[in-house]
């Protein structure tokens, strides 16, 4: 595949992403206006506590559209790197935002089963049906990139699970039209509050990982010392170290040691290719030849 070709790919790739955020951002906050106010007008702590939610997942799409947009901008002399660890730091701050949420939900369902009050059923289930087409349709703008970068996964899992909380809260609708019985929905609300730790476990964990720079997940360290040391003229592997320079690309850097140094540039070539096939473009590698002391060695 030509330069050109994969130019041309990784520049569509761009515009499409950067459209895909948009189109969400637009639809996610209209409904999150048109849920505030049937919430507030007709008192539901079910659609309260979705739009709130809703609302923390607009902001997360703004972020991890900056972060992407951030993470293409060139590597300079002071960020050598680029913004590429942006990414990171913004799926960190995305599942915190839904923590938030979380805390605030709980906390208005609690306060509605001491003190239960009317709820118009039918404006429940009419404003939270809106919702399921809403983001099962962000859910599935999302689908085909979500395996690609733990911001985009974030975001389909965020609107994946929204769909499903927003069947929940029609589920409630349905059940005050028919029987009246009003303290389903903050039961609803705290159901939202687990399905949300749930959906945001994951997403928190790894982004964690990732922001103090240890092994991302779709890595096994073991099997990468271990491809490295397939190659019969290499002796020996320490201060392999491996992290994620953002939400796509990994990084590793190590000390080769080798039975003949004249190997060393067929040696260099044959590793990176291997790495690349793995998961991992950003190599530095450190050659030695045997019987050669190296300082802190097991650090």
């Amino acid at each position: 595949m030509s330069h050109h070709h994969l130019e041309h790919n990784h520049v569509h790739k761009t515009m499409s992403l950067n459209k895909i955020f948009i189109v969400s951002i637009m639809l996610n906050i209209s409904f999150v206006i048109v849920e505030f106010v049937a919430g507030f007008l007709y008192n539901s702590v079910g659609l309260l506590s979705d739009a709130g939610h809703n609302l923390s997942d607009v902001v997360s799409l703004v972020l991890a559209m900056l972060a992407f947009r951030l993470s293409k901008i060139i590597a300079n002399k002071k960020y050598t790197y680029g913004y590429k660890k942006v990414t990171i730091l913004v799926s960190l701050f995305n599942a915190v935002i839904l923590l938030i949420a979380v805390a605030f939900i709980v906390k208005e369902s609690i306060e509605k089963i001491i003190t239960p009050q009317a709820i118009n059923g039918s404006i429940v289930v009419w404003t939270a049906a809106i919702g399921v087409v809403i983001n099962a349709a962000t859910a599935w703008l999302f689908v085909r990139e979500k395996d690609k970068d733990l911001n985009v996964k974030g975001a389909y899992l965020h609107m994946a699970a929204d769909a499903l909380v927003s069947v929940g809260v029609v589920i409630s609708g349905i059940i005050i039209l028919t029987t009246g019985w009003y303290l389903i929905d903050p039961i609803v609300g705290l159901v939202i509050a687990v399905v949300i730790v749930f959906s945001t476990w994951s997403l928190l964990r790894e982004s964690l990982n990732l922001s103090i720079d240890g092994v991302p997940s779709n890595i096994d360290y073991e099997k990468t010392e271990q491809i490295i040391m397939s190659n019969p003229d290499i002796k020996e592997i320490h201060h392999l170290h491996i992290w994620a320079l953002s939400t796509t690309e990994n990084a590793l850097t190590a000390h080769i040691v080798l039975s003949d140094m004249s190997k060393m540039e067929t040696v260099k070539a044959n590793i990176k290719h291997i790495l690349h096939d793995n998961g991992i473009d950003h190599a530095t590698l450190e050659f030695e030849p045997e019987n050669t002391a190296c300082e802190n060695k097991y650090e």
